[in-house]
Formats: structure tokens, sequence, C-alpha cells
């Protein structure tokens, strides 16, 4: 019994490192189960809306996701939004795959959903404070630009990030 308790926490602790593993090395999971390297898109601009389904400024956000999504359609800038709810039923930040998705539906998103598993990986691969926020990598996957943190519902944060994005192409 001692050894069946050894095996499952090396068993546990091999699970949780991959997983962090993972969001250390850009690959994300898609809400339909794709594996997504956020940092392996070559020769593509990537832009990662950052932000989760419970925050009232993500809806704002999802506005400007889909004006970025609109005008960048038929080039070489892919946008991700990256959900940041937590996908363990324990967590108070907790949102199943099918509350984040009517999120991205009721906001009419029209990007591929990502799961920041929990819900930190990617604040702290990027630096980021605040939600919600915009990440910019440049065609090697590399941070382009500082993160754009938080959102002023009175202005158009769009403009600053397309300019970012056109200096890249």
């Amino acid at each position: 019994m001692k050894n069946v308790k050894l095996l499952l926490t090396v068993l546990s602790l091999v699970l949780a490192l991959s997983f962090a593993a993972s969001a250390q090395s850009g690959i994300l999971t898609s809400i339909d189960g794709q594996k997504i390297d956020v940092q392996g898109q070559k020769d593509k601009v990537v832009v990662l809306a950052i932000g989760a389904s419970w925050l009232p400024l993500s809806n704002q956000q999802a506005i400007f996701i889909n004006k970025l999504a609109k005008k960048y359609a038929n080039s070489d800038v892919v946008i991700y939004f990256v959900a940041t709810d937590s996908t363990s039923a324990k967590s108070k930040n907790y949102a199943s795959d099918d509350e984040v998705r009517k999120f991205a539906s009721g906001n009419k998103m029209n990007v591929t959903i990502l799961r920041d598993s929990d819900g930190l990986a990617t604040l702290k691969k990027y630096n980021i404070d605040q939600l919600p926020s915009f990440v910019i990598l440049d065609k090697n996957g590399k941070l382009a630009t500082e993160p754009y943190s938080g959102i002023d519902p009175k202005s158009d944060i769009t403009i600053s990030i397309s300019q970012a994005i056109d200096k890249i192409m």
C-alpha cells in the first residue's frame, strides 16, 4: 500500500510538471481539445487576448478582439482569446469549456479560444499584472511589445495594438 501511495504521488508530480511545462513552452489547449503552440506559429504575428469569462471588462475586450480579427482576417496575423478561468471545479474562478463557449458565443467571438488551465501560467509567462490584457508575439514567437494590460472602455486599444502589429509585418 505504501508503494502505491508513493507511485501515485510521483505520477501526480509528473503530470503537474508536464502541464506547467506545456504552458511555459507556449502550448495551450483550445476548448475543442486541440493543442496549439502559440510561440511556434512560424512567420505569423500572434495576438493573445488574455481575459476571463467572469470578468466584465472581457466583454469589452471581445469587441476589440472582433475588430482586430476582422482587420487582419486575410493576413499573417493569428488572434486567440486565452481564457484564464480555472479548469478545476474547486476553484472560485472555475468555468467549464461550455461556459467559456457560451461567453465567446455571447460576445460573437470569431477567434480560437484557448484555455490556461490553472489561470496563472500565461500571466506569469508574459509578466501580466492585470486582466484583460493583450500580448503580441512576433513572427519568431517572441514577445514583440510590453503587454497591453487593462482596458479603458472609453478608448480604442486596437489603434495602438494595430500600430504595433503593422510595424512587425
